[in-house]
């Protein structure tokens, strides 16, 4: 579905990413761990058209991929951007909408809105509320929906879990799950590596813009030196 090659990314004099190539299948979770700075979110901004690669090609179902964020969006990719980045002057109802903004099938919108709130029963509740009042983990359930909302194939998630409390990452990641299951596929990038490879399907390890490891997760969460650099005593023991 999404093949990433060899792509550079160059911030002034910095190369964030050094030729990193990945692929993702459709119907698939895959996790990109690593450290901060490791250059995860840039890829990510790089595929979603935030950020411009320098060398390299994307391609999406066969095709390169557009380099116009709404074009990318349109082609059915959608990016959930790290630090639950919200309308919050908006209600949880208008930022779910502007999810939708590039989309004109009505009918289908109302339907995928009762999805969103089948899902996320909380924003049914608050779907008046004025989103910047919501709790963090409230706000990550919205910027997750507003993305679904846009009806993509296949969804970025950059960090879902950042700044929640442990018993609202494992909602987040249930819901991930739930997503995954209503057909969607995922690229999870995740600085909890326990979490990451726990739902994931296939996953890649990034360290200073270069993939060091990659495999199936439930053979990575195995691993020593994945064990030893990301995941510590307490996730071994779980």
């Amino acid at each position: 579905m999404l093949s990433v090659n060899n792509l550079s990314v160059y911030y002034g004099g910095i190369h964030a990413l050094k030729g990193v190539s990945l692929s993702v299948e459709q119907g698939q979770i895959v996790s990109i761990i690593g450290s901060n700075g490791a250059g995860k979110s840039t890829l990510i901004n790089s595929i979603s058209g935030i950020v411009k690669y320098m060398e390299g090609e994307i391609l999406y179902k066969g095709e390169k991929l557009p380099r116009q964020a709404h074009k990318i969006v349109k082609s059915g990719i959608c990016q959930v951007p790290e630090g639950r980045i919200i309308f919050a002057n908006l209600t949880v109802i208008e930022n779910l909408l502007m999810g939708a903004f590039l989309r004109n099938d009505r009918d289908d919108i109302n339907k995928d809105l009762n999805r969103i709130f089948e899902l996320f029963p909380i924003l049914k509740e608050r779907e008046n509320q004025v989103a910047g009042t919501l709790s963090g983990g409230e706000q990550q359930m919205l910027a997750m929906g507003r993305g679904l909302m846009s009806n993509p194939d296949l969804i970025l998630l950059d960090e879902p879990s950042l700044g929640l409390a442990p018993l609202l990452i494992n909602t987040i990641f249930d819901i991930i799950i739930e997503i995954k299951n209503m057909g969607k596929t995922i690229l999870l990038v995740e600085q909890n590596a326990f979490k990451a490879l726990s739902v994931a399907d296939y996953a890649y390890v990034l360290e200073q813009g270069v993939v060091t490891m990659e495999g199936k997760a439930d053979t990575l969460i195995k691993n020593e030196k994945i064990q030893e650099a990301y995941l510590g005593k307490k996730e071994q023991a779980v």
